[in-house]
């Protein structure tokens, strides 16, 4: 017995041996198959990696092919003629038809590629937008009312039978792209058919230093907010009217004519000081061009002013910018007889960011669709189109 026992012992040893070593070898083979794994899978990534580096490259996009490039350059240009098509048939109007709305479908289509300031077509539809506008500036005359030009972000240009005022002129180069942004020359002819230039703030898609030079040279005012280039040789030169809500003060232009304008002391949130000029011109033509106003969360101190201005003075045409938090409130504040919104399509924010004509209100917890529907009129212009006000 004692044996047998001794035997079955060494038996048990043996088997817990062998079980020990086969599992040794099994967490081995595992380990080995692991790493062929990870090796095959790092060699088909590098396999691949190279294969797109091959296929891509192009330009203006380099994570694509040139074809891939090629390709949305001819659908942008496909795409840019039809909207010129269409905006050549059915200029602005007060009640805008589903061809206009077609059209700006388009264009948020188009510009809504991160590089799409880079593609020609684009390039050749803003140039040629512009020019268009130039040569209505420089061949119009009004009689009676206004017409306001749209010409890029919140850049307007409104003229009466007294004045041509521009706001927030800029050339593009907010775009990242030179061959997108207006030419010196094409700037040259805007400025003079102007007699001056507001800046709502400091931010580079509002205000752009060659051209407000390009006024200065010109013997032109230009009025911004101090917090603009400031400790630049150029503020010196600046106009920095009091932003104190409900103050009229005064601002000479060449040719011995005056401008009666209130500055609201508004802000872009809390950082950033924002001009929201009220101009009236010596014909009686009330402008109100809103820059960035935007207030939300725990700082809304604007809506003091805002929510009265209405209750004090006439406003014939409010230029807001259309992403601002409550554009409906601004408006209803202002009780305009004519909405312009701007800031759509700004080519220097990133793609998301660059307010399509459709709104996306939804996701930017807009009210701007409330607005459109409501009792104000609201004409949203395209680069280089104009509207008529007749008060």
């Amino acid at each position: 017995m004692k044996g047998t026992t001794k035997m079955t012992r060494t038996t048990e040893r043996i088997e817990r041996r062998l079980q020990k070593l086969l599992i040794q070898q099994m967490k081995t083979i595992i380990f080995y198959l692991t790493m062929l794994c990870v090796v095959s899978l790092a060699l088909a990534n590098k396999a691949e990696s190279q294969s797109m580096k091959i296929n891509a490259g192009g330009y203006p996009d380099p994570q694509l092919s040139q074809k891939d490039n090629d390709y949305l350059d001819r659908q942008a240009a496909v795409f840019l003629d039809t909207v010129k098509s269409v905006l050549a048939k059915y200029p602005p109007v007060l009640k805008e038809g589903k061809e206009r709305s077609y059209a700006k479908l388009l264009m948020d289509a188009v510009f809504h590629e991160k590089f799409a300031a880079f593609r020609k077509p684009a390039q050749d539809f803003f140039h040629s937008q512009i020019s268009k506008l130039t040569k209505e500036l420089e061949g119009t005359k009004i009689t009676r009312g206004a017409r306001i030009w749209k010409v890029y972000d919140m850049g307007f240009i409104v003229r009466t039978k007294t004045v041509t005022i521009a706001f927030d002129l800029v050339s593009g180069i907010t775009s990242g792209s030179k061959d997108f942004a207006l030419s010196d020359e094409m700037l040259d002819r805007m400025v003079k058919q102007c007699d001056i230039l507001f800046i709502s703030h400091k931010h580079a898609d509002h205000a752009e230093k060659l051209v407000a030079a390009k006024f200065l040279q010109a013997g032109k005012p230009v009025v911004s907010p101090e917090q603009v280039w400031r400790g630049d040789s150029i503020a010196m030169h600046i106009i920095h009217p009091e932003r104190v809500a409900e103050k009229v003060q005064q601002i000479q232009l060449p040719g011995n004519k005056t401008l009666s304008v209130i500055v609201y002391p508004g802000h872009q949130m809390q950082s950033t000081d924002n001009n929201v000029v009220l101009v009236t011109t010596p014909d009686g033509i009330t402008i109100a061009h809103t820059g960035d106003e935007i207030n939300e969360g725990d700082f809304m101190p604007d809506f003091e002013w805002i929510d009265r201005v209405a209750k004090n003075h006439k406003v014939d045409i409010l230029i807001p910018n259309a992403w601002t938090m409550d554009i409906f409130r601004i408006v209803k504040g202002f009780d305009p007889k004519l909405v312009l919104p701007g800031h759509e399509l700004e080519l220097g924010h990133t793609v998301w960011d660059r307010l399509p004509y459709w709104g996306d209100d939804a996701y930017l917890e807009l009210n701007y669709k409330q607005l459109k529907a409501s009792k104000y009129p609201v004409v949203a212009l395209i680069w280089g189109e104009s509207m008529e006000y007749i008060p």
